[in-house]
């Protein structure tokens, strides 16, 4: 299958020089032009994909060598984009920075040379002139196989500054495709883990995403954009689609695991979604429910793919999403319960004030039902935050730090669980600045091999609990034994 998708990757020489807010308003500005527009973001961010789909109305998408593999870029790319008139990828970092020690893996650069795409380099302008020149060849010339097809200059203080630079641009033969000049309201709120998610923020936000269509309106080429994303060469391969992953015929239940005894670690080798879209993420909530599956979600818990839920549902889990700061039961009927990243230490006390959800997951771990819970749900589950209480599900508080623990991790499960058995390899991110205390449980999840050898998280009777972001898409087999885990388990 040979597949044209008119698309363009968005990068950048170093982080702060603003890509999401050209991506942003580059989607935004061409879905209001009547395009049907898809968003993408390069690595395991999972708050800019919620401005992403503000501007184009679909679920946004993340795009990660690393933790999917090279191989189901084109794929997954070509699902999200499925039925789309164009498409806009937002790059990680800087254009060339890839996982430590691994040359380009994971960087923006590779997933452009994977996806056949052309690339606009945004340049903070600010405090340059004729050098941004050198800058730009740097950065055209290091890479022959990353085609830089133009550049949007970024935070342009004047006419005769703009002036400056493009004169400075001639030499390179690189077109200026657009001309920012620095304008604070577009600029988004940001804390300790970076931007402000659009679940906690929604109207400002929307207010945020128009700002930004208007101002990449007004300064870029929008036809030349367009132009440029037609370029694109045509990819060789097929949509991803959960179904057709994990096979028509399921494997047989699978019983609960008990959290009796870990086995030894030995290494192994080297929001604004469209109808369709959330049609695949969650059922309707009228019709009678099957096999359900409990996410949370709401303004404490947004870290998520959309991927996972895409997965549940192929494997034959009904998905409902209930938000812990207001509910205070478990959706009726749920038989399995995932609790994703977030910021529950923002909302503690909000979540420790609705004790009767508290109690309701408490009782349904200890049932023995199947919990998955990864860092902002790892937090959840333990006996307190910061002091206040939470769940009780694990013997362990948590608290915040000032160090911020961030990375890639190769890890292999060392205990069965309702993810995955003892020695299965999986490719994580954490993003943190809280330490839960200790640690692991008498059965940890994972062994983790990089940057430091460490057992890490816990498994307890159904429960999977840890610091490390899984995206399922890159191991299928997490969501269909987590499936097959639900469907075995009595009903709580």
């Amino acid at each position: 299958m040979v597949t044209a998708v008119p698309r363009l990757v968005i990068a950048a020489p170093a982080s702060g020089s603003g890509k999401t807010t050209v991506a942003t308003g580059l989607m935004a500005a061409f879905a209001a032009r009547g395009l049907a527009v898809s968003g993408h973001k390069v690595g395991p961010d999972y708050i800019d994909p919620g401005y992403h789909a503000l501007a184009t109305g679909r679920v946004g998408r993340n795009l990660d060598a690393y933790l999917c593999g090279p191989e189901l870029v084109g794929p997954l790319f070509l699902h999200g984009a499925r039925g789309c008139d164009i498409a806009v990828v937002e790059g990680v970092m800087g254009l060339y920075d890839g996982v430590a020690g691994q040359g380009e893996l994971a960087s923006t650069a590779h997933v452009a040379k994977l996806l056949r795409a052309p690339v606009v380099l945004v340049v903070d302008a600010s405090s340059q002139s004729r050098s941004v020149a050198a800058v730009v060849h740097g950065f055209v010339s290091w890479d022959p196989e990353v085609r830089v097809g133009g550049v949007i200059l970024n935070k342009v203080a004047s006419d005769r500054h703009e002036e400056l630079l493009r004169e400075a641009l001639e030499s390179t033969g690189v077109p200026v495709l657009g001309v920012l000049r620095r304008v604070a309201r577009v600029d988004t709120p940001s804390r300790h883990l970076g931007l402000v998610p659009v679940a906690e923020r929604r109207g400002e936000a929307v207010d945020a995403v128009a700002a930004m269509a208007a101002q990449v309106g007004a300064g870029c080429d929008l036809e030349a954009l367009a132009s440029l994303a037609r370029s694109a060469g045509a990819l060789s391969c097929a949509g991803w689609d959960a179904a057709e992953v994990l096979g028509s015929s399921p494997p047989p239940p699978l019983p609960v695991p008990s959290s009796r005894g870990s086995a030894p670690w030995t290494p192994v080798g080297p929001e604004g979604a469209s109808s369709s879209d959330a049609g695949r993420a969650e059922k309707n909530t009228d019709q009678p429910r099957g096999l359900v599956v409990a996410v949370a979600g709401g303004p404490a818990f947004t870290f998520s793919y959309a991927e996972h839920s895409e997965l549940l549902s192929a494997a034959g889990a009904d998905v409902v999403t209930f938000d812990p700061l207001r509910d205070e039961q478990l959706p009726e009927g749920t038989r399995g319960l995932v609790i994703g990243g977030g910021f529950p230490e923002v909302y503690a006390a909000e979540l420790a004030a609705n004790e009767p959800l508290r109690k309701a997951i408490g009782d349904f771990a200890l049932s023995g039902a199947p919990v998955a819970a990864e860092c902002a749900g790892l937090l959840y589950l333990c006996r307190e935050l910061d002091g206040k209480p939470m769940c009780g599900v694990l013997d362990a508080t948590a608290r915040m730090s000032e160090r911020l623990t961030l990375g890639y991790r190769d890890a292999v499960a060392v205990s069965d669980s309702v993810l995955a058995g003892v020695g299965t390899r999986m490719r994580a991110h954490e993003f943190h600045r809280t330490v839960v205390e200790p640690g692991a449980g008498v059965a940890a999840a994972w062994g983790v091999r990089t940057p430091v050898r460490r057992v890490e998280g816990f498994v307890q009777q159904g429960v999977h609990a840890s610091y490390l972001h899984t995206h399922w898409a890159g191991q299928p087999d997490a969501a269909r034994r987590f499936v097959a885990a639900c469907a075995a388990g009595a009903t709580p």
